[in-house]
């Protein structure tokens, strides 16, 4: 059983999904219902022309608590009745911890994918899931080494596979797909700019922090696209800030864009700017290989910041600035490669799964 819950999972899973129809595994998928609205996820699942889940719930916003109970309780009532040997989650969100709780508590063995990453920043509320889910799992699909180092120095249970990421391999396979059928360009006022997305808890629920984004994004030396997360966009109102910054002539606010659309904005902007943990994974793919300024005080993504890809620059107005100035007089060439990977690892984990796993279940 693959399960997904959020644009990421259902981009990264993706790859896996397109694997797993051309080996001789028999599988379903299922959608968790962590991202409920069309826009947010059965929008993605056609773009990608990927199968329609064969299980798929709507849960509705509630406290994380609360959201992560009902998940489970879902979950368990599919797993309990269509018993699948083994159920594959990917990443960090509360419907990945949800349903692989449920999973151990039947007894059916949880696969990690994307295992062993850490920010070591316990406010962060995906920190908790991903240490927690790795820890419950029994086979773990490490991105990197340095995923594997990780792991091994919690001396989890689970057996690691080092794979690479399935980002790369998604990238790989959809920019295609992207050139033929987006047409978001045409909506953008700008030639150059650069490209913003901020949607973590711990920015955009801190007041200080949120008004920070938006004023150095306005003051920014190149303009900004910015489509915004429904949840930046409900705080900005509740500060009474929406209607100042919507109004910037420098920034260019779009509602949540579809996946193709977005991969051609990586493709075509100047840099990224982001709070997104796949996003700095995604912009070291060859296709994009975009430098990018991570909104944050830590990141769980060490190997794009070692590859001369990302810079973790804070959240501060002054620092972001001079950040994006130090990042447009750069002309430093990037890697060709990718520290996550040749674009194979959806092919690799269900080769692991098809050779070594599948027959001892």
């Amino acid at each position: 059983m693959v399960v997904v819950g959020t644009r990421p999972e259902i981009v990264k899973m993706a790859p896996i999904v397109r694997a797993l129809e051309e080996s001789s595994l028999p599988y379903l998928l299922v959608h968790c219902g962590q991202h409920y609205d069309y826009e947010m996820s059965q929008q993605f699942i056609e773009e990608l022309e990927l199968p329609k889940p064969d299980y798929g719930f709507k849960v509705k916003a509630h406290s994380p608590g609360r959201q992560t109970g009902k998940i489970l309780s879902l979950i368990e009532k599919v797993v309990k009745k269509t018993a699948p040997k083994l159920v594959l989650v990917e990443g960090d969100t509360n419907g990945v911890l949800a349903s692989a709780l449920a999973t151990v508590k039947l007894s059916i063995p949880v696969g990690h994918v994307e295992a062993g990453l850490r920010s070591f920043d316990l406010r962060m509320p995906e920190e908790h899931n991903r240490r927690l889910v790795d820890h419950i799992s029994k086979y773990l699909f490490a991105p990197t080494d340095n995923a594997r180092k990780n792991l091994e120095n919690e001396n989890v249970w689970g057996t690691i596979y080092v794979t690479g990421n399935t980002v790369i391999d998604a990238v790989h396979q959809h920019l295609p797909l992207a050139e033929r059928k987006s047409t978001i360009l045409k909506k953008i006022r700008f030639n150059k700019f650069a490209l913003v997305t901020a949607h973590r808890a711990e920015n955009v629920d801190d007041p200080t922090v949120l008004k920070n984004f938006m004023e150095a994004f306005a003051a920014a030396p190149i303009p900004i696209v910015y489509p915004i997360h429904p949840r930046t966009r409900k705080r900005l109102r509740q500060q009474k800030i929406w209607n100042h910054f919507s109004a910037s002539e420098n920034v260019q606010i779009l509602p949540p864009v579809g996946y193709f659309d977005f991969l051609i904005l990586m493709k075509t902007c100047k840099i990224i700017l982001t709070d997104s943990g796949g996003i700095q994974e995604e912009a070291t793919a060859p296709e994009l290989q975009k430098p990018v300024l991570v909104l944050r005080l830590s990141t769980e993504r060490p190997e794009a910041v070692e590859a001369g890809f990302a810079k973790v620059i804070g959240v501060a107005k002054e620092e972001i600035l001079k950040a994006i100035e130090v990042a447009l007089s750069q002309k430093k060439d990037l890697p060709q490669s990718s520290p996550y990977g040749d674009g194979s690892a959806g092919k690799n984990i269900v080769e692991i799964l098809t050779s070594e796993i599948y027959h001892h279940l």
